[in-house]
């Protein structure tokens, strides 16, 4: 316990009072305070910080339900705790639903009153370490949380690469907050005034995706009855986000690097290219180095996306961080459920600094929400054992089957490549009876992306519930 936990005993009994501040100093190192009445408790709640108050239900004059929300009113922060004889238990139930933290029946054991004062104190340092972490969300970069020496790194390149125009590719396994940091770059650049267009490259099929980038005059084919404009002009004078850019096709990567070299466009059906003025981010989990090396990304457009880069780090990198970012998840998860924000308790807080999060933030935010969403308590206890997270699939280690030495080894390296893909993808949507949400969280691919993986392979994820 914390030399400075607080704790005010109300009880108009003083004997009880002696005593119980007498038990609770033996055994908990804090401060005790005592008042004989409501009205004498309000009076030290004015003068001195407590963290945690213990009263009797019914005491002359103020009674302590009146007492709670007096208290509440001043400051919600502040813990409750009911000491309740046999005919007040349905008040202290009431008292609950108003915002008290617990109860104790009378007569109780002093193990029971000295284990729920102890959780008390442990869940109102918890809330006022929530509601500090949340004072220090950076003011200077929108949206990004926490203050790890890897956030603060990365939020010190946003600051810098947002005064420039140069093109920044964002790099990061699923769930890091890419897209994120790709809209606090925008929305500190002198652009901030124009749009930003997101394009999911791997959303878009792929017949489509030319038209959707450059647009297209009318007559350009078949369904073109007039001209659209196309994301590149739409984003004129802001900036373009894209999303997945490792999943671009070869042949349009050629189209874009012309874009990035010469800053125009040619939509679909017509000679004339247009100048734009539009600033390019992209975003990408997989190695493009690596993927420029094995031929099936263009090395010189690497090399224009990559002028500057932009690493977000993994939720495993930043643990630190991960009170600040449950705080600020459940504020948000609040507001999206129309709900009293929920608190994270200290058991579901050290289960959560435990956990692999291999889906990162978004998998943290989506677990608080179906925590929150499940549940009528104010505070989160750990997950229950019977709903284990799904288990990451473990394929089997099979010897790699090399192709006929006749083929290329380009072509060889693909077919051992489509070999493996297959069954992985025959294993996962196995281990998870065809749920595509869940096999993208265990699988760490987007799920519109592995929904593209899946149709290229011609595999239906019907077929497997």
């Amino acid at each position: 316990m914390n030399s400075a936990d607080t704790l005010l005993l109300v009880d108009d009994e003083s004997d009880l009072l002696t005593g119980l501040a007498r038990t609770i100093l033996a055994e908990i190192p804090c401060e005790v305070h005592t008042a004989s009445s409501a009205e004498a408790a309000l009076s030290i709640l004015k003068q001195e910080p407590i963290d945690l108050v213990v009263t009797d239900i019914r005491m002359p004059g103020m009674d302590g339900l009146s007492l709670l929300r007096k208290i509440r009113k001043n400051d919600p922060l502040v813990s409750v705790i009911f000491m309740t004889g046999y005919g007040t238990i349905e008040t202290a139930v009431s008292a609950i639903r108003e915002g008290a933290y617990d109860f104790i029946p009378k007569p109780f054991k002093n193990e029971t009153l000295l284990h729920t004062i102890r959780k008390g104190l442990e869940r109102n340092r918890l809330v006022r370490e929530n509601q500090r972490l949340a004072r220090m969300v950076c003011p200077t970069v929108p949206g990004l949380v926490g203050q790890s020496a890897p956030m603060r790194l990365v939020s010190e390149k946003i600051r810098m690469l947002a005064r420039t125009d140069v093109t920044v590719l964002i790099s990061g396994e699923t769930g890091t907050g890419k897209e994120l940091a790709a809209r606090a770059l925008h929305e500190t650049s002198p652009r901030r005034g124009g749009p930003m267009i997101t394009v999911n490259c791997p959303a878009i099929p792929e017949s489509m995706l030319e038209s959707e980038l450059f647009g297209y005059t009318k007559g350009a084919f078949t369904g073109a009855v007039k001209d659209r404009q196309g994301y590149f002009a739409a984003a004129e004078g802001g900036t373009l986000f894209l999303d997945e850019i490792g999943d671009l096709p070869l042949g349009l990567q050629a189209k874009l690097l012309r874009v990035l070299q010469e800053k125009e466009i040619h939509p679909l059906g017509s000679d004339q290219a247009r100048r734009v003025d539009v600033r390019i981010l992209a975003a990408t989990h997989q190695n493009l180095e690596k993927k420029a090396e094995a031929g099936t990304f263009r090395a010189d457009l690497f090399y224009r996306l990559n002028v500057a880069s932009l690493r977000m780090p993994s939720l495993r990198e930043i643990r630190e961080d991960l009170p600040l970012l449950v705080d600020h998840f459940l504020e948000k998860i609040a507001c999206h459920l129309r709900m009293e924000k929920k608190l994270a308790s200290p058991a579901l807080l050290r289960e959560f600094m435990e956990a692999p999060w291999p889906g990162n933030a978004r998998e943290l935010e989506n677990t608080l929400m179906g925590l929150c969403a499940l549940t009528e308590k104010k505070e989160l206890g750990p997950r229950s054992p019977e709903c284990p997270p799904p288990p990451c699939p473990e394929p089997a280690i099979e010897e790699v089957q090399i192709p006929d030495l006749s083929f290329p080894y380009q072509e060889a390296k693909e077919r051992v490549i489509a070999r493996f893909t297959q069954k992985y993808l025959d294993h996962l949507l196995r281990s998870t009876a065809g749920n595509i949400s869940q096999a993208a969280r265990v699988s760490g691919i987007q799920r519109q992306s592995l929904q593209k993986i899946l149709r290229r392979h011609h595999m239906d994820a019907e077929l497997y519930r």
